[in-house]
């Protein structure tokens, strides 16, 4: 089995210093992800789908071996309800491609109140080209079903398993030949204790067996993500199964409380020189000195010494 391990997204402010050094600028910061992992899913592409030519700007930036997964929009499963999709679907499709050959799956995170409609989903699956691979994610209880399960057998489409709060939320099914699997918080916090990581990389190992599965780590608030992730590799590597990604540690997060205020005055921008020192008040200040009058010109008398000029009367 062969473990790809991401994060849910690369662009979060609160990841600098944590994760980005704090030197960094924002515009190479998918680079500095793909040193590390070796996937990402592009969730921003649920809120607005970007153009084809910024799919292919990403993938110009980054690695041949990189993947990516890609989060359909919210037209089709939010607004639309799965209904009509042969058109977003065909939009999503057109964008994506391109990512040409990087592109490794689109995971369709279905409404949590969205009940069970399996003409709906059959009809959403029909319109995806052959030899995509989809993952979906119903997030309502009602898609349980014997018939769902099929559903997704007969397409090769991925169930999506989920964690919330340090417990399985879908059932473990495998409906085809590789996996999604996504972790959206801890029990405790944001953080995912060493142990459930543990279990679920032995979950991974008894049900695919030799085959890929695609995590990600959705738990980004304060960095928790790119953590979790490299605990993760370890407890795969641990039970015996090759990773993909975490390439290198990531840096640890930063203690909390209050930052330490710099003693003494700003330095300046130019290295080496301190900020404007404090302007002394005009009673400190030293009397400027004389000038000294140039050779042959008479000094100037001063005011009070000028005879007083005798008023014009007529």
């Amino acid at each position: 089995m062969t473990v790809v391990i991401g994060t849910s997204g690369w662009q979060y402010r609160d990841w600098r210093g944590r994760f980005y050094p704090p030197t960094l600028a924002q515009r190479l910061w998918l680079e500095h992800h793909a040193e590390h992992f070796a996937t990402v899913e592009s969730n921003n592409a649920f809120y607005r789908l970007p153009e084809r030519q910024t799919f292919e700007r990403w993938r110009e930036r980054t690695p041949p071996d990189y993947r990516w997964a890609v989060k359909a929009s919210r037209f089709l499963t939010h607004l639309k309800r799965l209904r009509e999709p042969a058109e977003p679907v065909a939009r999503l499709m057109d964008r994506v491609a391109g990512l040409g050959d990087r592109l490794d799956a689109v995971l369709l995170q279905l409404p949590p109140t969205l009940r069970c409609d399996v003409d709906l989903l059959n009809e959403c699956l029909g319109q995806f080209p052959a030899g995509t691979r989809v993952a979906v994610e119903p997030r309502h209880e009602s898609w349980w079903t014997d018939e769902v399960r099929g559903l997704l057998e007969r397409y090769g489409a991925a169930l999506c398993w989920a964690d919330r709060a340090e417990q399985p939320i879908t059932p473990l099914w495998r409906t085809a030949e590789w996996g999604y699997l996504r972790l959206h918080t801890g029990r405790d916090g944001w953080d995912y204790r060493p142990e459930t990581l543990h279990a679920w990389a032995q979950r991974l190992g008894e049900t695919y067996g030799a085959d890929d599965v695609l995590v990600y780590f959705n738990n980004d608030p304060g960095g928790a993500a790119t953590r979790d992730a490299v605990t993760f590799a370890g407890a795969v590597r641990a039970a015996g199964a090759r990773t993909r990604g975490c390439r290198r540690r990531t840096r640890p997060a930063a203690r909390p409380g209050r930052p330490r205020r710099r003693r003494g005055r700003p330095r300046s921008r130019v290295r080496g020189r301190r900020g404007p020192r404090r302007r002394p008040r005009r009673a400190d200040r030293r009397p400027a000195p004389a000038r000294p009058s140039r050779p042959g010109c008479r000094p100037a008398a001063s005011r009070c010494s000028r005879p007083a000029r005798r008023a014009r009367t007529r």
